[in-house]
């Protein structure tokens, strides 16, 4: 249905396939459905000059122009991240663990690209069920430290509980 529902909005792909740094520091395709505009990602530049956040580690604006409104939906509810499990079934992605990083961010801060390629990236992880994108980017980059150094099945467990309640909550969610 999320599918459908993208290709019948504007005609455009129904994923979207961007370059990650996974596990090792290797290089992959994460997939998602597609939530903005086709060409999207040729025009982050121009988007981060108009949003004011030119500054920021890690870029996401609640008001970018180039999220759909199919998009604003399954940003909400997460479903734009379900073709991840393909990511994971591929060894590419964990279900559980920090975001994968886009090449070169995070590159600034001390420590923090080496120590996050010692884990596999997830779906889901700390960061995304203590506040997803209400949180600065120093909480995210503690909290990114934080499981790399302390992971353990447990709590990768008690992070998946506490996933479906904040998706289901989407608060947090842009």
């Amino acid at each position: 249905m999320v599918a459908a529902a993208v290709k019948l909005h504007d005609g455009g792909p129904v994923f979207f396939r961007h370059e990650r740094v996974g596990l090792r520091g290797r290089h992959f395709r994460v997939l998602k459905f597609r939530s903005m505009t086709p060409g999207a990602n040729r025009q982050v530049d121009k988007v981060r000059q108009d949003t004011g956040t030119t500054e920021s580690v890690f870029f996401k604006a609640a008001d970018d122009p180039r999220i759909t409104p199919i998009g604003r939906f399954i940003r909400r509810t997460s479903l734009d991240e379900l073709p991840q499990l393909l990511n994971v079934l591929g060894g590419q992605m964990s279900i559980v663990g920090p975001r994968p990083l886009v090449p070169g961010e995070g590159a600034s801060i001390e420590s923090f690209v080496e120590r996050r390629i010692l884990v596999k990236p997830g779906i889901t992880g700390l960061w995304q069920v203590s506040g997803r994108s209400d949180l600065s980017p120093d909480q995210r980059i503690r909290m990114d430290f934080y499981y790399v150094e302390n992971w353990s099945l447990a709590a990768d467990l008690v992070l998946i509980g506490k996933t479906v309640g904040t998706v289901l909550s989407g608060k947090g969610a842009v």
